[in-house]
């Protein structure tokens, strides 16, 4: 089972370029993030045209996660628990049926700039949610894959130039502790386990030929609970599709379970 994780940077916007993918790629299950529409916008007959049976949970022109499926989706989740007040449309969780199922979720973690701003204290709040709905999810003792834009760049290997990104609150040390407080939980980070090449980047900004020079950000990941970290076999970072026509800032990852 292949399992694609990509910030689609509004997919009405990019929907030929992300076509193009699937039809390409044709992943097993695919969850996207900041899809930047209700959920009446998605355009969900082109995927069900492809074989994908679709989960939605759309936000007006902001934020915005799906989850599709070659086999039927399950159990469906929309939004993460902890805050009722929290209206941002940011995770969306299902179960892939199959001969094994599995738990996959597709999130869309908050930027939190500016630091100094209420952004920050979100996105941190929002991380100590996820971390505990994550501990409740490894209970089941199921294969679980927590993938998605973290917009969380864990180490200075994860960016061409760390110095850059001080002062970011994708790289503030209150953000990697907490991510490094999830893989704590028993999750295992997918690419850093079979692959963890260096200048390995998901993310190129659109500013300053960022892309032509390689000055890009690890900071869309896949985490595994242990019985779906010891079905996995691969994982790739489909960089090539950044340089395709009207692209999205972020590219596909792709994790294979031996299922």
């Amino acid at each position: 089972m292949r399992i694609a994780t990509w910030n689609v940077n509004s997919v009405n916007a990019r929907l030929e370029t992300v076509l193009r993918w699937f039809e390409e790629a044709a992943p097993d299950v695919a969850c996207l993030q900041e899809i930047k529409c209700v959920d009446e916008k998605f355009p969900a007959e082109a995927f069900e045209r492809l074989g994908y049976n679709v989960a939605v949970h759309g936000q007006k022109s902001y934020n915005g996660v799906a989850i599709l499926s070659k086999t039927p989706l399950e159990d469906v989740r929309k939004g993460l628990p902890g805050d009722d007040s929290d209206e941002q449309a940011r995770y969306l969780e299902a179960v892939i049926s199959g001969p094994t199922p599995v738990r996959v979720a597709s999130i869309y973690l908050p930027n939190g700039n500016p630091v100094d701003t209420e952004k920050f204290p979100y996105k941190l709040n929002w991380m100590a949610r996820l971390n505990a709905h994550a501990r409740d999810l490894l209970a089941y003792e199921e294969p679980l894959a927590l993938v998605g834009d973290y917009n969380v760049i864990p180490e200075p290997r994860d960016a061409a130039h760390p110095e850059n990104w001080v002062g970011d609150a994708l790289f503030q040390p209150q953000t990697r502790e907490a991510f490094r407080a999830l893989k704590w939980l028993g999750l295992t980070e997918a690419f850093m386990a079979v692959d963890g090449a260096p200048e390995s980047y998901t993310f190129w900004d659109y500013q300053a030929g960022a892309w032509q020079r390689n000055n890009g950000i690890r900071i869309d990941h896949a985490l595994l609970s242990p019985q779906a970290a010891d079905l996995l076999r691969a994982c790739v970072i489909h960089k090539d599709v950044r340089g395709w026509e009207k692209p999205s800032d972020h590219v596909p990852l792709v994790i294979e379970l031996d299922l």
